[in-house]
């Protein structure tokens, strides 16, 4: 089951909230000041969204005469990144009036009461019309109703290093067509590149939902048994040979050492370490991972500029588990902006909303935070079409897959990182740990389960 982290953790992980402008301390009944939470790069060298959202609050603050905007950055990990803006939003006297959401929480903070709906703001919103369905959806609860507006989204492949490549003798236009050419692949850089780490897979706890989504699922939704909720029946899937098989992956990269130290593997900080280190300092080979690395290395924001990375790196699409149709898997995911039900200025947060999402800021926010555009208007302006390898991780889309929209999936979600984190240590074996995820997650949703072996 999900662990509960004590509050006590949060108070070295959270920034000082400080004010954008000297005026603008007010607190949150102060109905000219709006707050804001978001989560803030857990490497201090990276500044890309708090540069960005420092521009939209100063923008906004000259648009609106006697506004001020209030900063919140949180920095921490993931999960407890999340674990800290439900802890905030359940207050009236600490919640923001304005908050990022993954959209994988979307549903199970509308279960809990923490977000409001948009859909009085969204029906005069003219700029609504300019996204696409698939990203309105990714914040719609079951009731119908919008919960927030996405800035971008993302997909997932691999990245990979043509010069560790080259020493090795492995291709340039590397194309793996299943798991075994990625496992030959990060093989044979072990035995003739040493000293580098031959494949990066996120597991455990400590990597949250980059574990789970970018690691895991990503195996999983190839496995030609990728289901973890059966909508026909409506219930959660147990007991499938994809999820052991997934789990096997896992249980081969760490037992023949193909991955970083199973210890930096479950670390919190692997994927900082990943982006800021290993990857630009030319020590990783082949990195399972999102669309959105390339904001890491820029002159201007990034945590480490890397001018060479889009002629080092090269993306291959990850592959299914046997090279099944279509041959190649993406998860896509992405953040809202969200107004919490106890907001203090909704309206205000609104109003910054739209600011946040006018074409020429959604843009800048795509090219700066390598998103992918979910507006058609951004989509198609020639700035963003040429931003480094947009073109490559645009195309996943179209077969990219989602996690369940649905309240339960972060609890599941977390005994899925229990399980890979068990394999990974060697705590358990891939049908050990599968046995105690079935069990965990009839728990957690109540038995409605369904068995597909």
């Amino acid at each position: 089951m999900r662990s509960t982290t004590p509050l006590i953790l949060f108070t070295a992980a959270v920034l000082a909230a400080g004010t954008l402008t000297a005026c603008g301390s007010g607190s949150g009944s102060d109905r000219n000041t709006v707050r804001v939470a978001f989560m803030k790069d857990t490497n201090n060298a990276v500044r890309v969204r708090d540069d960005y959202v420092a521009l939209v609050a100063r923008q906004f603050e000259k648009a609106n005469p006697g506004k001020k905007v209030r900063l919140i950055p949180i920095q921490a990990a993931e999960n407890d990144y999340y674990t800290k803006i439900q802890e905030m939003m359940r207050s009236p006297k600490t919640a923001p009036d304005l908050v990022y959401e993954d959209t994988f929480l979307v549903n199970s903070d509308i279960t809990a009461g923490l977000l409001r709906p948009l859909d009085p703001y969204l029906a005069k919103w003219a700029a609504w019309r300019q996204f696409e369905p698939s990203a309105k959806a990714a914040a719609k609860g079951q009731d119908g109703r919008t919960y927030g507006v996405p800035d971008g989204t993302d997909t997932r492949g691999l990245w990979f290093n043509k010069t560790i490549f080259q020493k090795a003798g492995l291709p340039a236009d590397w194309h793996p067509r299943t798991w075994d050419d990625v496992l030959t692949a990060a093989r044979t850089v072990k035995q003739r590149v040493p000293g580098v780490i031959p494949l990066n897979v996120f597991t455990g706890k400590g990597a949250g939902e980059a574990a789970v989504m970018q690691g895991f699922e990503m195996l999983l939704y190839g496995t030609g048994q990728n289901q973890l909720y059966d909508p026909g029946t409506r219930k959660w899937v147990t007991g499938t040979q994809g999820f052991k098989d997934s789990l096997g992956f896992l249980d081969t990269v760490y037992k023949e050492k193909l991955g970083p130290d199973v210890s930096d593997a479950l670390s919190p900080n692997i994927q900082t370490n990943v982006a800021a280190e290993l990857l630009p300092d030319q020590k990783l080979a082949i990195d399972l991972d999102g669309s959105w690395l390339g904001q890491q290395w820029q002159r201007t924001g990034g945590g480490k500029p890397w001018p060479a990375w889009s002629t080092t790196l090269g993306q291959a699409p990850f592959p299914t588990q046997h090279g099944a149709p279509p041959g190649r898997v993406s998860l896509a995911g992405g953040w809202t902006w969200s107004i919490p039900q106890r907001a203090q200025q909704p309206d205000l947060a609104w109003k910054l909303i739209e600011t946040f999402q006018s074409r020429s800021n959604a843009l800048e926010w795509c090219v700066r935070g390598a998103q992918i555009a979910v507006r058609k208007d951004v989509a198609a302006d020639p700035r963003y079409l040429k931003s480094p390898g947009i073109g490559f991780f645009t195309d996943l889309v179209s077969i990219s897959q989602y996690r369940p929209a649905l309240p339960e999936y972060p609890r599941v979600a977390a005994a899925i990182g229990e399980a890979t984190e068990s394999v990974t240590a060697g705590d358990a074996s891939p049908d050990k740990a599968a046995g105690q995820y079935d069990a965990a997650v009839r728990s957690l949703v109540g038995g409605r389960v369904v068995a597909k072996p």
